[in-house]
């Protein structure tokens, strides 16, 4: 196996080594990771509707997962992780990449926020948490039936599974292949539409890793409102699921 082909787990070297490039700008709203910065309000409003439907809490509660943990694979240098830990969750992070790690621990200590972030696979990690997230990740692992098995591994009964990714249409071709790297939005080389997965195949990875799908919401994107969430799955989507 050659040095680009590496894997651990379910991480490919190339592609921890790509995003590993990006840490020292990825807090800057302008930098290399501004679509993220785009992409995490819609994602977050959405969790955080998910959040209050599956756990029934308060809507206006300021700590929603107080008393509750949750681990973010796939963390980055945090951009979930640091919105979780505020809604009150004891929160574990992990990563492929050591440099993004050490951003996201940077990071953390400069908002007074603490976070367990650890360089590691999801096939590696131990325990069980009541809310397992991982935003635009499994389109960049080396086998995604096994990397939802590992998520699903760690999600605790009666606990909440939710991904993100882009749907396997030609319009996510068209606009986060093409547009989108074309023209600097993305670092180009950040995506392979070959590894985008459609929410028929998502339903059956989870179904395959004993877990029942709640949920599909979109992320969409006009010039008028930007990316938003929507029933238009076309460009993104959310899932959520539980124990079957």
């Amino acid at each position: 196996m050659n040095a680009s082909a590496q894997q651990n787990g379910s991480i490919v070297a190339d592609e921890a080594a790509h995003f590993g490039k990006l840490a020292v700008d990825w807090w800057d709203p302008k930098g290399s990771s501004a679509m993220l910065h785009k992409l995490n309000p819609p994602r977050l409003r959405h969790i955080r509707a998910t959040i209050d439907a599956h756990w029934g809490s308060d809507p206006a509660a300021l700590k929603p997962l107080a008393g509750r943990s949750a681990v973010d694979v796939g963390c980055g240098a945090g951009l979930l992780a640091e919105p979780l830990a505020r809604l009150g969750a004891r929160v574990t992070a992990i990563d492929a990449s050591a440099d993004l790690i050490a951003a996201a621990e940077l990071h953390a200590r400069g908002q007074g926020l603490d976070i367990d972030y650890r360089v590691s696979a999801a096939e590696e990690m131990g325990g069980q948490f009541d809310l397992v997230t991982s935003l635009e990740v499994i389109e960049h692992v080396a086998d995604p039936e096994s990397f939802v098995g590992a998520l699903a591994a760690r999600l605790a009964p009666g606990g909440l599974l939710i991904l993100s990714t882009p749907n396997k249409t030609a319009w996510s071709r068209l606009l986060m292949v093409g547009a989108a790297e074309a023209f600097g939005a993305i670092p180009k080389g950040t995506h392979d539409f070959d590894k985008f997965i459609a929410p028929e195949r998502m339903k059956a990875l989870l179904a395959a890793a004993g877990l029942r799908c709640v949920d599909f919401e979109g992320i969409a994107w006009s010039p008028a409102r930007g990316l938003h969430l929507s029933e238009d799955m076309r460009l993104n989507y959310l899932a959520s699921a539980v124990h079957a």
